[in-house]
């Protein structure tokens, strides 16, 4: 296709989003939730079709030398694909916060004024390897009443494409509006610009992915971005930690699944109990597979598994079984640390000290602060949100999981009997 082509589809796309979003706020909450019920139970019908599609999508990944982290993101498999449904149920099981009364109150004059939660309109969706962002992205969409066009990349355009099909045949069966969920089928780099330059179409666009892919959106687009930059993930060890819990928490935050956002990129070390600490947590890291990239105090602590850091490392999402370890002399050096070097997104500290947590949790600047707990669950899931549209690193107007009510905005209704001013 030309570029002109990739326009004209792309805007046809908008156009039809547009009038799928004056549709959508017209369906109540049961018909949504029947329709979301519908979807699920397609994917599952469809489950050899999808999995021959992703099959199709990590041998090309193998032949192109893509990392581990990038295949395990992009696989699939029975099990993996039946979490996929059960996430869109269990979006159809939530609370649908459109229509929500958020505030309201009387003016001197009479005047009943009501602040309530409406869709957003028309959401854009860029992303790379997962194609579980296809079925989550859309799902929360629908159930917030928004219009989806979804760009996933050509790592998982196979699995991409079956997905989507299935969401919308699926609930197109059970009442879903035309165009209501639309998938780019097309990989050309053109069509991110594109995407990015129909404002008069799209009201909020969310690129997820690296960190190239969401600073060519910022830097194209017309609408308002909701970022999803990097997760440099801190746990900070007190003197004050109970120090089994904390090897417990950062063998979680690091091992149990390394190439994933939430997971742990940085630990900082208190130095009064880094010669009793390092060995212990080293080892066991160590044994977990862990290559570890530490400061000079620590290096001699930690024993083979460990190397010299660099500067650069501290910047770093490592995304893999690669840890970066420091050691500070205080809980504002640990802070400062991790305002500087970090991404914004989750940090953590383990201490029995509450004093010390709550300046800890006050004081650095992500969005989600953690006390005594792994950085693994900054998760839309374990928050209780349902499935999720990714974790928002920005301050406007989102930020942390982006769950349901992150996916509307809110107009204000006003009633009087005659009022002028």
């Amino acid at each position: 296709m030309t570029d002109s082509d990739i326009q004209s589809a792309i805007l046809d796309m908008g156009r039809r989003a547009r009038a799928a979003a004056h549709a959508l706020v017209k369906l109540t909450s049961d018909q949504k939730n029947t329709i979301l019920r519908a979807m699920a139970d397609e994917l599952l019908a469809r489950e050899s079709e999808i999995l021959a599609a992703n099959a199709l999508d990590l041998e090309r990944a193998e032949k192109n030398g893509l990392s581990n982290a990038m295949i395990d993101r992009l696989r699939l498999d029975s099990k993996r694909l039946a979490a996929i449904a059960q996430a869109v149920s269990d979006v159809a099981a939530l609370p649908d916060p459109v229509g929500e009364k958020l505030t309201d109150w009387t003016r001197p004059n009479g005047l009943h004024i009501r602040k309530v939660r409406v869709p957003i309109g028309v959401i854009g969706i860029i992303f790379e390897s997962r194609p579980n962002v296809t079925t989550d992205a859309a799902s929360l969409c629908f159930k917030t009443g928004n219009a989806t066009i979804l760009r996933g990349g050509s790592e998982a355009i196979d699995s991409n494409r079956a997905l989507a099909a299935a969401l919308q045949a699926g609930g197109e069966r059970a009442g879903l509006p035309a165009d209501s969920v639309q998938l780019i089928p097309f990989t050309d780099r053109s069509s991110v610009e594109h995407m990015a330059q129909m404002d008069q179409f799209i009201d909020l666009i969310i690129p997820r992915g690296g960190r190239g892919l969401i600073e060519k959106v910022v830097s194209t687009a017309r609408m308002p971005v909701i970022k999803h930059y990097d997760g440099v993930c801190h746990i900070y060890v007190h003197p004050d930690a109970d120090l089994e819990m904390a090897a417990n928490i950062i063998a979680n935050s690091k091992c149990q699944k390394p190439g994933v956002c939430n997971a742990l990129e940085t630990l900082l070390i208190h130095q009064d109990i880094a010669s009793t600490f390092a060995p212990i947590i080293g080892q066991r890291l160590a044994d977990a597979g862990v290559q570890m990239r530490a400061d000079p105090r620590l290096l001699p602590l930690l024993g083979d598994a460990a190397l010299p850091a660099t500067e650069e490392d501290w910047t770093t999402e490592y995304l893999e079984l690669i840890l970066s370890i420091k050691t500070v002399a205080s809980v504002e050096e640990a802070i400062a640390h991790i305002n500087r070097y970090g991404s914004h997104h989750t940090d953590s500290i383990i201490t029995r000290d509450e004093t010390v947590a709550a300046q800890f949790q006050h004081e650095v600047d992500s969005a989600v602060v953690m006390h005594n707990a792994s950085t693994r669950f900054n998760d839309g899931g374990e928050f209780g949100f349902g499935a999720e549209i990714g974790i928002s690193t920005d301050k406007l107007h989102a930020r942390g999981p982006m769950g349901l009510a992150e996916l509307t905005s809110y107009k204000y209704l006003v009633d009087g009997n005659g009022q002028v001013r």
